[in-house]
């Protein structure tokens, strides 16, 4: 094999060669391609496989290189890749351990390089002028010495080869001389032709030091000049990409809206802050991606035109200039701030000091695939979970959860307009959602009968109460009175179903607000929640749907889009869209945010739509609106929250112990206890205990259910024997429970303590509402209609 006779290599070079490499036992050592490059050593079967095949490849800056014997050695990382690699000759294993070796220096060299750049010299790009000049002159210069480096490199590089050249010519006449009187001439001359080589090579050496010094003095220099160059870069194309998505849009406004005035004032002036914000509407895409998406947003927004933005905040009197018809207030956090009634300006005094800490969450591993290989197509509610999925807070305390933020109904219920109130009341929905973001474990199942109140009277101004009125399917009814002015109610059924690698959530049923005031009832649904990477990866939580907000009063609609999380999106991720209309459907609002941080409030002044079979995709309609006002914003996380389950200052507080409360409620409950105190064993234990008192209790409700049914049957069956015109109301009763009459009957046969079901006069939908008599019993302090269910 004939082997390339390569000089020794220097750091940075490329050195390549045929190498033998031990495969395994049965193949012994296969003569591979190897190729060293930049730090890397890769290897191929052959020279041809370079351009498409690499079989693998050992970083040499974490890689150790030993020497087994004159032609083997091995290179290894640690454990993860080890190559037994065998020369041709002791000669051609040198040269490898040398260039591995001067590679390994180098790439552990620019590691620590890359490592603390930026800390020893300044990031800020050079200014114009003067700076650019002295900096160009600066480089010229450099590059001068440099060149004259590079040729007392060569110079001494050609000298070397001369005199190495005339030393081994005199080296083998030494050889082929006798012992004789001219012997010690040619060692004289030896003697001398080396002092010169050795001058020569001390030259060159020097020069070389000289070099390198010099290299590396200006090597951070240059290396941060290049990046303040490509910063430079980046804002530029930052900025360049920014001015086309305003020319994109100011093109669609131009070629969608044949009504709308041409608007003479600069289209960057409010680019930031006439629009909905971080999730603006108008934020296209190109247009190549419109068919790629199934719900791209059917409209845009562009600043208004500036007839409409007056000095000061409230815009009310210029509504009978532009034909508005929905009152005479604006969305204004100053007028609401300053109003004597208003909520945010009301002496907070809270009746008791609610804990700011919860005992740190333990860290237990588990087997996820060993319990959910089982689960996947199945009802999770039918599914016995262990408390290490789990949050120590039930559903019930989960849905009161949704009242974080209700100043926002306190500041609806204080508006003047429909409109604006329904705003409020979207930002109500969309905050509900933000508790979620990092909440990743499961709340506990309620029991049948299981209660929950929440009296934040004096704190906030209402009182909450839940109650799981049905286990299976699972449902909670919960009921919401403020003195501030709205009443909120709602039953939730929750199907979940494993899909293998995510979980859907889909909750079921409708939740009402009602203002006092206006007497507006507005109706919405909850959309799908996904958590992802069930088996593998770090979990993580999605929204995603359509709500649609009704004022059942009026007519107006809230229509708001949560759009799920693509990989392909470039627009902002868990972004949340709107738009408010009246009966009519026109216009009044743009809603715009995101369901983990804020929403903002866009006032329409005009809008106008574009032909029906136009370019603009599915972007038809275009509103001109003022600027964006904050409606809400999240609240920080407490400190220290990722210990805590990532928990609220609202959160930490449902779980607290209080006197006073229902044997029923959730405060009580055992495994949720001992799970918060981190004693997760007992907490189990607890917990299937539960589960089978609950499974018992429900046995022997069903068999006095059959029992009453074959009582009931009896007395029919006797009475038709005696011709008495005894009457059954056409209800047939079976013992059977296989008798679809049977199962047509609610699987749980219990009654609620504090709700009951209704037909809602606005849905149509049964549902069940609060009956009263909770806060009565409880100043009383008499229980004891209440279950014994733990």
């Amino acid at each position: 094999m004939s082997e390339p006779k390569a000089p020794t290599p220097t750091p940075g070079d490329t050195y390549k060669g045929w190498l033998f490499k031990w495969t395994n036992y049965i193949k012994g050592y296969q003569r591979r391609w190897f190729v060293l490059s930049n730090g890397l050593l890769s290897y191929y079967r052959t020279q041809a496989e370079m351009g498409h095949t690499c079989r693998g490849t050992i970083n040499l800056a974490t890689a150790n290189i030993a020497v087994e014997d004159s032609c083997n050695f091995v290179i290894s990382n640690g454990g993860a890749q080890t190559y037994h690699l065998k020369a041709s000759s002791e000669v051609e294993r040198q040269r490898w351990i040398t260039a591995l070796e001067l590679a390994k220096a180098k790439a552990v060299r620019m590691q620590a390089e890359s490592d603390d750049s930026g800390d020893e010299c300044s990031t800020s790009p050079p200014s114009a002028g003067q700076g650019l000049g002295a900096r160009n002159s600066e480089v010229q210069s450099t590059l001068r010495t440099l060149g004259s480096k590079v040729e007392d490199l060569s110079t001494c590089n050609d000298l070397i080869a001369k005199h190495g050249s005339a030393l081994q010519r005199s080296l083998s006449e030494l050889e082929g001389v006798k012992l004789g009187g001219d012997t010690s001439d040619k060692i004289r001359q030896v003697t001398e032709r080396a002092t010169l080589f050795r001058i020569t090579s001390n030259a060159m050496i020097n020069a070389c030091r000289d070099f390198l010094a010099l290299a590396q003095a200006h090597s951070k220099r240059w290396q941060k000049a290049l990046q303040a160059e490509r910063d430079q870069r980046v804002r530029l194309e930052e900025t360049l990409e920014q001015l086309a998505k305003q020319h994109n849009h100011l093109e669609r406004a131009f070629r969608g809206a044949t009504v709308l005035p041409a608007s003479p004032s600069n289209p960057t002036a409010d680019s930031k802050g006439s629009g909905p914000g971080k999730g603006d509407a108008s934020d296209d895409d190109d247009n190549e991606f419109f068919d790629a998406c199934e719900d791209v947003q059917e409209f845009i927004t562009i600043p208004a035109d500036p007839k409409y933005h007056r000095s000061g905040s409230n815009i009310s009197g210029i509504s009978s200039e532009i034909g508005m018809d929905d009152g005479t207030t604006s969305l204004d956090e100053q007028s609401l701030a300053s109003n004597p009634e208003s909520p945010q300006s009301q002496e907070v005094v809270p009746v008791r000091k609610r804990r700011t800490r919860i005992p740190d969450k333990p860290n237990y591993s588990l087997n996820l695939w060993s319990i959910m290989k089982n689960c996947i197509g199945k009802e999770l509610s039918k599914i016995p979970m262990p408390v290490n999925f789990n949050e120590p807070i039930s559903m019930l305390q989960r849905l009161s959860e949704d009242l974080e933020y209700s100043e926002l109904l306190d500041r609806g219920a204080k508006c003047q307009s429909s409109l604006e109130q329904l705003c409020y009341v979207a930002a109500f929905t969309v905050s509900s959602y933000s508790t979620t973001v990092h909440r990743t474990g499961k709340p506990f199942n309620p029991l049948l009968g299981e209660t929950f109140e929440l009296d934040r009277l004096q704190e906030s101004g209402y009182r909450s109460l839940c109650e799981q009125v049905s286990h299976h399917p699972p449902a909670a009814a919960h009921h919401v009175i403020s003195e501030r002015g709205w009443t909120l109610r709602q039953e939730i059924t929750v199907a979940s179903k494993f899909r293998g690698k995510y979980l859907s959530i889909m909750p079921l049923g409708s939740i009402h607000c009602i203002f006092d005031k206006s007497n507006n009832h507005y109706s919405w649904k909850k959309v799908t929640t996904t958590v992802h990477n069930i088996i593998v990866g770090k979990l993580w939580i999605d929204q995603s749907g359509e709500i649609d907000v009704i004022n059942h009063r009026t007519g107006d609609r809230c229509h708001l889009k949560f759009a799920p999380y693509s990989y392909f999106s470039r627009d902002v991720a868990r972004k949340v869209t709107g738009v408010v209309t009246d009966k009519d459907g026109k216009a009044h609002y743009v809603l715009s945010g995101t369901w983990d941080e804020k929403m903002e409030c866009s006032r329409v002044m005009q809008s106008s739509r574009g032909g029906e079979n136009g370019t603009e995709g599915r972007q038809k309609t275009v509103y001109q609106t003022l600027k964006a006002r904050e409606l809400w914003r999240k609240n920080p996380l407490p400190e220290g929250a990722e210990n805590m389950y990532y928990f609220t200052q609202l959160a930490l507080t449902l779980n607290e112990q209080e006197d006073g409360v229902a044997p029923t409620d959730s405060r009580r409950r055992p495994d949720q206890r001992l799970m918060e105190q981190g004693m997760w064993d007992e907490a189990n234990a607890e917990k299937q205990r539960l589960e089978e008192k609950q499974r018992s209790v429900r046995r022997e409700r069903e068999r006095e259910a059959v029992r009453l049914a074959s009582t009931a049957e009896e007395a029919v069956i006797e009475d038709s024997i005696t011709d008495s015109p005894l009457k059954t109301d056409d209800v047939e009763f079976s013992s059977d429970p296989s008798d679809s009459a049977f199962k047509s009957a609610p699987q749980d046969n219990y009654t609620a303590l504090w709700f009951e079901q209704v037909v809602d006069e606005a849905t149509g939908e049964p549902t069940h509402i609060y009956k009263g008599g909770y806060w009565e019993t409880k100043e009383q302090g008499t229980w004891e209609n209440c279950p014994d269910i733990f």
